[in-house]
């Protein structure tokens, strides 16, 4: 399967009151019975009625770290209903989630044969119901990216990786992240950060994409703060909004350590842990780890966000924008125990998003990297 090198193919309707477009979106597609997709709290608080439409079928039963159980119950659900296309509602789980039904409807069990580092994206056509996105948090990006991440039967949580399953559209509503407590705010914007990040630093040559991560690193930097104290701002919530989607727009170059860490921890089942608050517990120190790979990116992304011009500098700034959006800052503060990182260090290794970070990686570099986190 060849992959362009530069590819951003779906149609993205962003700005306050872009929700309402939704019916005629559905209609473009020929989309009548459509199943949704969304979490609990989201449909207890009432996201789905101000989508504007009627669906088939709800399906709500989404883990905070999706898993494929809960997507082969999606499919169950979208066959019962009889639905003809998925609308994926909330932040990146259950969009991820969406995906996975989206691609079982058409392509057979399990799961995990369609995983990257499985072979499955040769697996993947497009031969699927149309998929349509609406984030309710700024933060994953999942509504334009080519990624789901999924805890497999294997109790693995692995990439789903292929431009087939990006989202047909995004609908981008920033009013629909104002009501966004403030510690999911702070989470999801540092996970919207260590994105462009990660994506920015890639040694993938992709020079659109590196713009569009250095941009969304600024906004997302400049905002945080006021929307984590302010969550009512509407231009701090539409600043955020475009940040994450541009973290989503620009995975098209590969992501690093950050995230070769923080998804086998975010596969802990007993745990729980928040993919947002781990990616910012593991920034500073894997910024200060490739610091020396790519130090004329450093520089730039220092002075993008106005904390100086060296790798340090961002690595402290970044440190104390964690403490004052009041964000763990050590993995123990998340009730990680020394026990739960046994295997972490050989299953970061193995992650997708490893052979992208700019400096090579060993399973000892993964170890220090936790010892320090912890």
């Amino acid at each position: 399967m060849t992959i362009p090198t530069i590819n951003y193919l779906t149609g993205i309707h962003f700005g306050v009151g872009s929700i309402g477009l939704l019916s005629d979106v559905l209609a473009e597609y020929s989309v009548e019975r459509p199943l949704v997709v969304t979490d609990r709290g989201l449909l207890e608080l009432g996201f789905v009625e101000q989508l504007g439409v009627k669906p088939a079928a709800i399906f709500a039963d989404v883990e905070t770290n999706p898993d494929e159980a809960g997507a082969l119950a999606g499919v169950a659900a979208y066959r019962e209903h009889d639905c003809d296309g998925v609308v994926g509602l909330g932040g990146g789980s259950p969009i991820d989630c969406a995906k996975c039904i989206s691609l079982l409807i058409t392509h057979s069990e399990p799961l995990e044969q369609y995983a990257l580092i499985r072979g499955g994206a040769a697996r993947i056509t497009a031969n699927k119901p149309p998929l349509i996105a609406i984030p309710t948090t700024a933060g994953t990006g999942s509504e334009v990216g080519r990624a789901a991440l999924v805890t497999m039967r294997s109790g693995q949580k692995l990439a789903v990786i292929s431009p087939h399953i990006i989202p047909d559209v995004a609908i981008c509503d920033p009013q629909l992240t104002r009501g966004l407590p403030p510690l999911l705010t702070a989470a999801t914007g540092l996970d919207a950060i260590s994105h462009c990040v990660e994506t920015f630093c890639s040694p993938k040559f992709n020079p659109v994409a590196e713009a569009i991560a250095l941009d969304g690193l600024k906004r997302a930097w400049q905002n945080l703060p006021t929307a984590v104290q302010t969550g009512n701002d509407i231009n701090s919530r539409e600043e955020l909004m475009i940040a994450a989607l541009e973290g989503g727009l620009s995975f098209q170059k590969g992501l690093g350590l950050i995230h070769s860490l923080s998804h086998p921890l975010g596969a802990l089942t007993h745990r729980r842990l928040h993919h947002g608050m781990l990616n910012a517990i593991f920034l500073p120190h894997v910024l200060r780890f490739n610091a020396d790979a790519c130090p004329e990116k450093m520089r730039r992304m220092a002075e993008t966000t106005g904390v100086g011009s060296a790798a340090e500098s961002l690595a402290r700034a970044s440190e104390q924008l964690n403490e004052s959006i009041g964000l763990p800052t050590r993995l123990r503060d998340m009730g990680v125990t020394r026990e739960d990182l046994a295997g972490i260090p050989a299953a970061a290794m193995a992650d997708h998003s490893t052979p992208t970070n700019p400096r090579q990686v060993t399973e000892a570099d993964c170890q220090a990297m936790l010892d320090a986190a912890f």
